[in-house]
């Protein structure tokens, strides 16, 4: 009884520095524009959901540990999506698409000479936003809220989505931005 509960305390703590690592290779992909960085910041994640799909659960610790855990694993979910989205828009559009100098896309109106306009501002803040949002609805039992995130977004950004660049690459980071806070609000629902 002893040892295992002493393994899984360790399990635990080994869990909440690999996750720690993440966030710091997730904030350096950020900042230093090395997105692929970011790649790492999955690993925590996949071994704690294929721990709890194979058992069932995380291996219960303290539940202080525990609750770091789930604070970790909350702030990775929400620090490490701003770069996941940029390497996997970075990967679907091979560049085609300039950016802006306040995070959007430039875009060019086919019906004026004016020039390029940046829309999809504030991509990065919307996106912290929303995955939050997500982690803790699925946390508190509420997986239904999530139909209501992305509805509130389709909507803020729907007159901004005229322009076929501009709606593929809404539609490819709001999937990217959701699919990696769904797999981190897995992980905390296994270790809660």
């Amino acid at each position: 009884m002893i040892a295992s509960t002493a393994l899984e305390t360790i399990a635990a703590v080994v869990a909440i520095l690999g996750v720690a690592v993440g966030i710091v290779l997730a904030v350096l992909a950020h900042h230093r524009d090395r997105t692929w960085l970011v790649a790492a910041s999955a690993v925590p994640v996949a071994v704690i959901l294929l721990v709890g799909v194979i058992t069932g659960d995380f291996p219960g610790a303290h539940p202080v540990i525990a609750a770091v855990l789930v604070i970790s694993l909350t702030a990775l979910g929400v620090i490490a999506g701003s770069p996941i989205v940029a390497l996997v828009l970075r990967l679907a559009t091979r560049g085609s698409v300039p950016l802006g100098i306040h995070g959007g896309i430039l875009v060019k109106d086919a019906s004026t000479p004016a020039p390029d306009r940046e829309i999809l501002r504030g991509g990065s803040t919307i996106g912290y936003l929303e995955r939050l949002a997500l982690i803790g609805a699925v946390a508190a039992g509420q997986a239904a809220a999530v139909a209501v995130i992305v509805a509130i977004k389709g909507l803020g950004r729907y007159s901004e989505l005229e322009n076929a660049q501009a709606r593929e690459r809404f539609i490819i980071g709001t999937l990217a931005s959701l699919t990696w806070a769904g797999a981190c609000a897995g992980a905390v629902l296994f270790v809660w």
